[in-house]
């Protein structure tokens, strides 16, 4: 590896690094990094360290000595790999999977049936061997192997189809040390995986406590020992500034991008494993930061004998010295293997030229790209030009036999016992006895791991205050709601409904909300996949570390709800009863939060877990015993109670309420009334579930024996039970969690639309050129012709590969604008309320037709400068003045600029003709016709050279565009655009292989030589890339100019500025930029000998730009305004119904080519249809059928929940592309992309809205009569189904993420759920709340839907529902009853006995609905008008909702909203 080992090291056989590079050393960059360490003891070498006082080689020499003072073993292997194929699915273009498809499957079933998955290899026949100490360098263009190579190295081949060939670690098989030595041989990967709530000390010290020894050196504390590996590895990489500052991501503000790429270096480093593997290490580093990071590896290896395998996409010079080896990737084949000093001249031998200035890393990669290799004179027909020739070139040269040679030398040298022996020893030194298995890879126990993985949950908890703060407040206001709303129940039997309904409430609340945590779990995943691999933790560890941390806010947030609502609504006020309440309620939350935990471990997607999740919701409430009560269940589905956890709470829930209760129930004696005043009680019954004839109460034991089956001696054999399920559940979470992991890469994978998947797969590697590298022919012995000859020919050759300009695009870009700034400053206010300034006073100016590079090391405000100067800044304070031809900004300056974000975001599900199509209709003039608009993205694709892939999809990553392709793509959406007055781009060369690099750099000189003028920002450039452009801007620290001017020929002008300042001189093989870089001290541990910004502005060079900037200010601004279309200084460029039409079409394909999403919501919809319809199969109108009838209403209005939770995922991913690239180019009106998505869901939801009344209308037994189905249909199929949709969109307008949303959802549907009249009837609502069930929307829903299915109902009581009482002596049933009955509405069942008469209350459904004050005569057409006024509201909102949250800039308070960033 190559990471710091801060203990497990010793001192043996210390090397330096070899003397036939050193010399090739940028010697003052060494000097500033090896500045005097003060004299301390190595334990605790991180003392007062600054970086500009460090020296990492002293530190680790003094902890090698220690180690090996003290007897500390250390672990460390080199590599060997021999044959080595690994074989993947043959992936490499496919075709598009869109819903259309999948309807067509069944008539394609025998060509589905046909198809057969071919593997292919993605590497093949590799051999190697990297000793212990050494450095090898991986090189090859994006797509050749080289990560794939890195992974299999590291042992991560589980997303392989086959690995064959031998790989051996100093002769450990790789199947032993990735079971017991896991954490020592690393993969590291160029994306960044952070939690991003987390700052940069809780990241780094969470990295060094997990990997932290048992012994340690000096005898250290843990927490002494922690720290200190934390500052040295914030001093190495520069972080010890940004302690306090979150990590942040895409679209949480937090470090700069180069900044997170040192941490996610330093984490590593931290794990001190004995070999890594890094794959793009330096990927969004400046060049010193780079070569300061390598040097940092080159000293790790020399002293603690570690191994390092690094895959390096631009490497400079000095950075290629540094290492021993280097191999050779092309497509997949090995065609170099062997150290660094003889690598070039093996190609040039082969017959390749090497241009002068271009880098050796550059040289290597270039002869595997067929664009950008040259042949030198009289090698046309021998050179190899395929993959596979240059293979068979490499296997029969000489250097092939000398690395066989090596190979074999080193098997015979390596002792495989002792090397075990070795490791077993060293690791037993670092892990603990107690409670450890012996092969386990971890330093810690799982109990040990447990307790660090808690605190870092906290502390994510404090990052993400949000959604505790939305969970806390919403329990304490549903309990205040609810409480109130149920308040003071009397305790009679009228009040037994009520009292069953707050109870099944308590817990229908929490289980919701547990529904909508799942959305947390989803984001964290690839964070705890990588420290898996890292060997940092159990998986299983995290799962439970989770539910402990969030135990905590439960507790809290349940404890104020149980108290508030218990009291108010009047419970049994026993301390008990009250605990016994209080205890179940949060064990049945806790058990229900692990089983939605569950699924969510088990499930790769949001979408698919919250589809059996909605159904898993409706299994619960079904069968908790509530909605229907056991004795009433159909035999099919009753088993499901038995498994229910809900049921046993609520059982124990209304045991413990009713327990020992006598229910009074005077006022519904039967018979009752004039005349029945003074007729004994043994002559009455009441009229309720329970009761016995002669009395006028009921035991509460028996009512809900008699209703629900139910019985107190259940109470603690069911908490038993809720015990065990909360067991298994938080077990399987552990296991689900532990052992599912995310899908690794099998390669890029390019997705085509169906028709247009080419023929050849090899058109698509820019091999197109492979003839005419025949033609680039060099001859070294011409000297400058020969390099002009290769130069002239490398033009010729990069226009294939990248395409050219078009000579009709030239026209197009000629312009005469000047934009210039001057005395920009910005400043921000941190959380502590301390203000930090991030650019100060940076003047300069762009012309068209110029390329300005913006340089400076990670941090210095490239990317604030960059956006301060395209008005992208919406937080903090800017001033300074900024002009276009020497007047200020006006509103059109957005549209006459591009914007190149460092981040490639784009829509996946489009191709990249469609997204450039898209920014070229919405961007572009409406004076120009969509026909010119569209010839003008083909221009841009031929350009760019991208016809070969113009209708791919863009995917994510590892499946849709690689990363260079991304780039184009996000410079052609741009440039599809025609900014006609400036180009802005952050980084385009960022990820890219030097090769890549150089084909974007060379598109942007030939832009600006059609007229364009653009100012750019770049991190790594080589010499021959740096001097294509035209002026430079010089950033430090704390955003201060130290250099604006113009670059010259060689660079020659920056270089006498800097070496006329006093700065070192610029050797002739020496990179100008990374010269420039040392001169200022830029870099994590380096220093300058002097304030090169106090020099600037004192130099006659800044005297003389100051000057310039305003002479061109008074000389422009004397100029008449220039004239521009009117359009310009429109904020859109075309209309909002043209706006609105592209949006919505887009959305619409987004949607159909989302067949996971789209089906998770059908199946949700079929299985909870088919499962409730069947639940209530053929309910009669008996009283029980009745409240079946009711119920089946109430679970098609609960639906919503579960299909909101999986709308507002993908709701919130669409908004964040729109609010951190799209707003900010002015592409379309934000209102635009709120009624897409209404327009996009609505035809979905409606039409398996259909779907799902045909699978439950008709099981349950509703009217079948044309105008009762229709009627049903038009309100639950359109309006309601159009209320939770736009209900659901309104949410997402004001909260930060998807769990914030599910948790408000939750909230919200919970409170017009409450005051609907199903948990408490009208009559018995207080009169406070009166209103709540007026402004509810779905009381009026329920009235139409129950009143429709009750109205008219002819009800016949059961047997088991008549209330039975026996008539005076002498008297039938009639004569004694027969008048009460007609009064009372209800009926005798035998009127003619006389004994035993049956009763029943209800004659009609209507005597119901009554009850709960349904009027179906004359509400139902009324209610239409009122859902209609709601849905117009909701929708309203959404519209309303998104400006004030999302787009308006007064100060208003915005709940949650992120910082765009």
């Amino acid at each position: 590896m190559t990471s710091i080992d801060l203990e497990n090291q010793r001192d043996e056989d210390i090397t330096a690094v070899q003397a036939d590079n050193l010399h090739q050393l940028d010697l003052h960059r060494l000097e500033s990094l090896v500045q005097t360490l003060s004299h301390r003891s190595a334990a605790h070498a991180s003392d007062d360290l600054s970086e500009a006082d460090f020296k990492l080689e002293n530190v680790l020499r003094r902890r090698v000595r220690m180690h090996d003072e003290e007897g500390i073993k250390s672990r460390s292997v080199g590599v060997m790999f021999k044959g080595l194929t690994v074989k993947g699915v043959d992936t490499s273009t496919t075709s598009l999977l869109t819903i259309g498809e999948i309807l067509k499957a069944p008539f394609r079933l025998s060509e589905v049936t046909r198809h057969k998955v071919s593997l292919r290899n993605l590497i093949q026949e590799f051999n190697g061997v990297v000793h212990k100490g050494e450095m090898l360098l991986v090189l090859g263009r994006p797509g050749a192997g080289c990560s794939t190579f890195l992974r299999t190295i590291a042992g991560e081949t589980d997303a392989f189809k086959g690995v064959e060939g031998e790989i051996s670690y100093d002769g450990v098989d790789q199947a032993t040390m990735k079971a017991r030595f896991k954490g020592d041989v690393l993969y590291s990967s160029e994306t960044d995986e952070h939690f991003p709530t987390l700052n940069v000390n809780e990241t780094l010290s969470f990295a060094a406590d997990v990997k932290a020894p048992k012994i340690r050196a000096g005898n250290v504390s843990r927490q002494e020992y922690i720290e200190d590996v934390r500052d040295v590895l914030a001093t190495v990489f520069g972080l010890r500034h940004t302690y306090n500052t979150p990590v942040g991501n895409d679209f949480i503000r937090g470090v700069s991008g180069g900044e997170r790429k040192r941490v996610s270096l330093a984490e590593v480093m931290a794990g001190r494993a004995t070999l890594v593997s890094w794959d793009n290490s330096t990927r969004g580093l400046d060049a010193s930061t780079a070569l300061e990071y390598t040097q940092t590896l080159r000293t790790s290896t020399n002293l603690l004998k570690n191994t390092a395998i690094v895959a390096i996409y631009q490497a400079g010079e000095n950075i290629y010295n540094l290492f021993d080896k280097v191999t050779v990737i092309y497509s997949g084949r090995q065609v170099y293997f062997g150290p660094v000093s003889k690598a070039k001249g093996y190609f040039e031998r082969m017959g390749y030229f090497c241009p002068s200035r271009q880098t050796t890393a550059e040289f290597l990669t270039a002869v595997t790209d067929p664009a950008g290799r040259f042949v030198k004179s009289g090698y046309e027909n021998k050179v190899p030009v395929t993959a596979d020739g240059f293979a068979s070139y490499w296997k029969s040269s000489p250097e092939y036999h000398e690395m066989m040679n090596e190979i074999d030398e080193y098997e015979r040298t390596i002792n495989p016992p002792e090397t075990l022996k070795h490791l077993n020893e060293s690791a037993s030194q670092e892990r603990p006895k107690r409670a450890k298995r012996r092969n386990s890879p971890y330093v810690l126990s799982f109990t040990d791991q447990l307790r660090a993985l808690v605190r870092r949950g906290f502390q994510r908890q404090k990052g993400d205050r949000a959604y505790l703060i939305t969970s806390v407040f919403a329990s304490v206001v549903q309990s205040l709601i609810i409480g109130s709303l149920f308040y003071n129940i009397p305790g009679t039997y009228l009040g037994s409904f009520s009292r069953g309904g707050v109870l099944f409430f308590s817990l229908l609340f929490f289980t919701l909300n547990a529904v909508a945590e799942m959305a947390l779990l989803y984001p964290q995943r690839a964070v705890v996949d990588k420290q898996k691999r890292f060997a940092f933790y159990h998986p299983a560890a995290e799962a439970l570390a989770y539910i402990i941390t969030a135990m905590p806010i439960k507790i809290v947030a349940m404890t104020a709800f149980a108290i508030v609502l218990y009291f108010l609504a009047n419970m049994n006020r026993t301390a008990g009863q009250f605990f016994i309440f209080y205890l179940f309620v949060q064990f049945v939350t806790f058990t229900m939060t692990a089983f939605f935990q569950m699924i969510s471990s088990f499930t790769g997607t949001i979408e698919i877990a919250n589809s059996i999740a909605g159904l898993a919701l409706m299994v619960v409430f079904i069968y908790a015993g509530y909605l229907i009560p056991r004795p009433l269940m159909h035999p099919w589905f009753k088993w499901l109670t038995w498994l229910n956890p809900i049921a046993y709470g609520f059982e124990s829930l209304m045991a413990n309420e009713f327990h020992g209760r006598e229910l009074d129930c005077s006022a519904a004696l039967v018979p009752q009334g004039a005349g029945f005043g003074n007729v004994p009680m043994e002559y009455k019954v009441c009229a309720a579930t329970g009761s016995t004839p002669g009395t006028d109460y009921i035991l509460g034991d028996n009512y809900i024996n008699d209703a629900f089956q139910y019985r107190w001696t259940h109470v603690w054999r069911n908490f038993g039970i809720l015990i065990g399920f909360a067991v298994f559940f938080v077990s399987m979470y552990a296991i689900g969690t532990e052992f599912k992991s995310l899908n690794g890469t099998q390669g890029d994978v390019l997705i085509f639309r169906r028709g247009y998947v080419p023929e050849n797969v090899d058109n698509l590697q820019s091999d197109e050129a492979l003839d005419q590298t025949i033609a680039a022919v060099a001859d070294p012995e011409k000297g400058e012709s020969g390099e002009s000859s290769a130069s002239s020919t490398s033009d010729k050759a990069m226009e294939n590969a990248i395409g050219k300009v078009p000579s009709r695009m030239n026209t197009a870009l000629r312009m005469n604008e000047v934009f210039s700034w001057q005395h920009v400053n910005y400043t921000i206010t941190l959380p502590n309320g301390e203000d930090r300034q991030l650019l100060c006073d940076v003047q300069g100016y762009t012309k068209p037709g110029t390329l300005t590079a913006l340089m400076g090391e990670s941090g210095a405000g490239k990317t604030t400068l960059l956006n301060t100067l395209a008005q992208r800044i919406n937080v903090g304070v800017i001033t300074g003045d900024m002009f276009v031809d020497g007047k200020p900004l006006n509103s059109g300056f957005k549209r006459r600029t591009g914007y190149v974000q460092q981040q490639d975001l784009h829509v996946p599900e489009s191709t990249v003709r469609e997204a450039l199509q898209f920014a070229a209709l919405l961007r572009q003039p409406a004076t120009v016709p969509i026909a010119e608009k569209y010839e003008y993205v083909e221009t841009v694709i031929e350009m760019l050279g991208m016809e070969s892939y113009a209708e791919a999809i863009v995917g994510i990553p590892g499946q849709g565009l690689n990363v260079e392709q991304r780039k184009k793509l996000s410079i052609g959406v741009e440039l599809a655009s025609k900014p006609s007055l400036l180009l802005f781009l952050d980084e385009p060369t960022s990820g890219l292989d030097s090769q890549s690099a150089w084909a974007v750099v060379q598109l942007l000189r030939r832009l600006a030589n059609a007229g364009q003028s653009i100012l750019c920002t770049i991190h790594q450039p080589s010499a021959t890339l740096f001097e294509q452009f035209d002026k430079l801007l010089l950033l430090k620290k704390g955003g201060k100019t130290v250099y604006f001017g113009e670059i010259g020929r060689n660079s020659q002008t920056l270089i006498d500025y800097f070496e006329g300042q006093g700065a070192p001189k610029c050797g002739e093989a020496e990179n100008p930029a990374e010269y420039i870089l040392n001169c200022i001290g830029a870099g994590a541990t380096a220093a300058a000998d002097r304030d090169w910004y106090e020099v600037w502005t004192n130099s006659p060079n800044f005297q003389q730009v100051t000057t310039e900037i305003d002479e061109l200010h008074a000389e422009l601004s004397a100029l008449p305004p220039q004239q521009f279309d009117k359009e310009y200084t429109n904020t859109f460029a075309v209309g909002w119904f043209t706006q609105a039409q592209a949006v919505t079409l887009r959305m619409y394909r987004q949607y159909w080519r989302s067949p996971t999403y789209i089906i998770a919501k059908v199946v949700l919809y079929i299985a909870a249809g088919l499962f409730t319809g069947f639940s209530f199969w053929h309910s009669n109108f008996t009283i029980a059928g009745v409240q079946n009838l009711l119920f089946g209403v109430f679970l098609s209005i609960i639906i919503a929940f579960p299909l909101m939770n999986q709308m507002q995922p993908r709701v919130i991913n669409i908004r964040e592309l729109f609010d951190v690239r799209e707003s900010a180019s002015n592409t379309y009106h934000w209102s635009t992309l709120v009624l897409s998505l209404l327009l996009a869901e609505l035809p979905y939801n409606i039409l398996f809205a259909t779907i799902y009344y045909c699978c439950y209308y008709f099981p349950i037994g509703y009217f079948r009569t044309a105008d009762r189905a229709g009627y049903y249909y038009l309100v639950y199929c359109l309006l309601y189904t159009s209320f939770w949709t736009s209900f659901g969109i309104g949410v997402t307008t004001f909260v930060p993420d998807a769990a914030t949303a599910n948790i408000a959802t939750s909230l919200l549907l919970s409170m017009v759920l409450s005051f609907s009249g199903i948990f408490q009837p009208p009559p018995f609502i207080p009169h406070f709340w009166k209103f709540m069930y007026r402004v509810s929307p779905i009381t009026y829903f329920l009235q139409s839907l129950l009143g429709n299915v009750l109205h008219g109902g002819k009800v016949h009581c059961a047997p088991s529902e008549f209330n039975i009482f026996s008539p005076p002596p002498g008297y039938t049933c009639y004569e004694y009853a027969g008048e009460f009955s007609i009064q009372a509405n209800g009926y005798l069942n035998n009127p003619n006995s006389t004994a035993n008469c049956e009763f029943c209350k209800w004659t009609v459904a209507d005597q119901y609905l009554a009850q709960v004050d349904i009027d179906y005569s004359g509400q139902h057409w009324r209610n239409v008008g009122l859902e209609c006024a709601y849905i117009l509201f909701n929708i309203a909102f959404c519209f309303f909702g998104f400006y004030i949250f999302r787009v308006a800039t007064w100060k208003l308070p915005k709940f949650g909203k992120k910082q765009k960033k």
